[in-house]
């Protein structure tokens, strides 16, 4: 197990700020002596996972087989895509889908219009669940203590000045999110930034899912975002919810 988790962090270790690394680059973020790392790089190198020209390592694209599973398990992207392509169109913004990972939100599902941030968000990016629109749908409807637990640990670090750090506005954010069944972030991810989320359902009830518009803050005012984002958002939330009721009746 101690192996699968080192040969893990390895992998996790690139990323779009690192997407070629060399081995003393690998051991130092993976805290693994060289000979450690370079034999797990080595490992990945020979099961095609990733590639080397003898100085820096890269990841290929058969790494996302590793994930495929779960997406296919999951059966959500495949039949949320084409109700949000239909309402990025209808609203002229991204829409994306994410899952939540513990602390983090993972995106699953992009359709996007413009790049409105410094990162590129794509399939797999992550993002601090308690800073983002979909990450505060998806904690509004866990059990206080749950929520009380992840406050606690949390490192709340402000990325802008408008993030909200206290463990008292966070709770009082969850709430109001679980109350309305909608969340706004105004700027608090990244300057500049609205985006609005909504909860996405499974047929037993539980919020699996969240789905957000995002837009730059010189486009909408957060009365234009209601009037002009929100509502759209909210019914293709309950399409994609009734969806999948369907499909689990098939």
């Amino acid at each position: 197990m101690q192996s699968l988790v080192r040969g893990l962090n390895v992998i996790r270790s690139f990323n779009a700020r690192h997407p070629r690394q060399s081995l003393a680059q690998v051991a130092d973020r993976t805290d693994l002596a060289r000979a450690t790392a370079r034999r797990f790089l080595l490992t990945l190198v020979n099961e095609g996972y990733a590639d080397t020209d003898g100085s820096e390592f890269w990841l290929t694209p058969r790494v996302l087989e590793l994930g495929y599973s779960y997406m296919s398990g999951l059966g959500l992207p495949s039949i949320a895509q084409p109700r949000l392509e239909q309402l990025s169109r209808q609203v002229g913004e991204s829409a994306s889908m994410s899952v939540l990972d513990e602390d983090e939100i993972v995106y699953v599902n992009r359709v996007p219009v413009r790049r409105i941030m410094t990162v590129s968000i794509t399939i797999g990016t992550r993002f601090p669940a308690l800073t983002t629109s979909m990450g505060r749908v998806l904690l509004a409807f866990h059990d206080a203590a749950r929520i009380s637990q992840l406050l606690k640990d949390a490192e709340l670090t402000p990325l802008t000045p408008h993030t909200k750090t206290t463990p008292q506005a966070l709770r009082a954010e969850l709430e109001q999110v679980r109350s309305q069944g909608f969340s706004i972030v105004d700027q608090e991810l990244e300057a500049g930034l609205r985006s609005v989320a909504a909860p996405v359902y499974s047929p037993t009830g539980e919020v699996i899912a969240a789905i957000n518009v995002s837009t730059q803050s010189s486009q909408y005012d957060l009365t234009e975002l209601h009037d002009r984002i929100l509502t759209p958002l909210l019914q293709t939330a309950r399409d994609i919810s009734a969806d999948l009721s369907a499909a689990q009746l098939h």
